[in-house]
């Protein structure tokens, strides 16, 4: 089983909305990898060495390579298709909208509508969801990283930043939004400010 490899990008493209698809070359091996969406600017450039953390998916017709900047996203991608109902591509959909700290703010208030953002989960499979994933990603009421971010907590970048890549992950493109975000509170959840830049997208469209 493959965790981890190192090399140079070869080639880098969009596979879906929520998945794009890296050809890492490791000595002299080409490897394809799907991505998150999200993360694709985090990898890197054509040309440019990259490290990932992988996860070796194996079904009876196919063995499919998922690759992570970061071992918390590739702990998150595998607790979330240890989820009924949850495969790969939902998983690499939730993590393109939602960072891994995101998504365990969001099941530690049991936050419906940050989970419905993603296309394909709907109601009830966000409230299946909740419950599953309390226990699988392991979140407690005490984690710091799960406060709500508010007036005084000085997180407002951090906020935006999260918004931005959730936006880059549904596929907006650069400029729609820059000009979004700069019109965003600076503090607030993330989840709310996501909701308010997707309605004020829809509008100027």
């Amino acid at each position: 089983m493959i965790g981890s490899l190192r090399g140079v990008i070869l080639d880098r493209s969009a596979r879906t909305e929520h998945a794009g698809e890296i050809l890492l070359e490791v000595g002299g091996v080409g490897y394809r990898l799907l991505v998150p969406a999200g993360a694709m600017g985090r990898i890197g450039a054509l040309g440019a060495p990259a490290f990932l953390h992988v996860h070796t998916h194996v079904r009876e017709d196919a063995l499919i390579l998922y690759g992570f900047p970061t071992r918390e996203e590739r702990a998150c991608f595998e607790a979330l298709i240890g989820a009924h109902g949850v495969g790969p591509a939902v998983a690499l959909a939730l993590l393109s909208v939602h960072s891994p700290t995101a998504l365990r703010r969001a099941v530690a208030s049991d936050d419906l509508d940050a989970l419905m953002l993603v296309p394909g989960i709907g109601k009830k499979i966000a409230a299946r969801l909740l419950i599953e994933l309390k226990s699988r990603l392991d979140v407690s009421d005490d984690d710091p990283e799960l406060r709500v971010v508010g007036a005084g907590d000085g997180g407002g970048p951090d906020v935006r930043s999260e918004v931005r890549a959730a936006l880059a992950g549904l596929g907006y493109g650069p400029d729609e939004v820059r000009h979004i975000v700069a019109d965003l509170p600076e503090e607030g959840r993330v989840e709310d400010l996501l909701r308010r830049a997707l309605r004020d997208l829809a509008a100027s469209r």
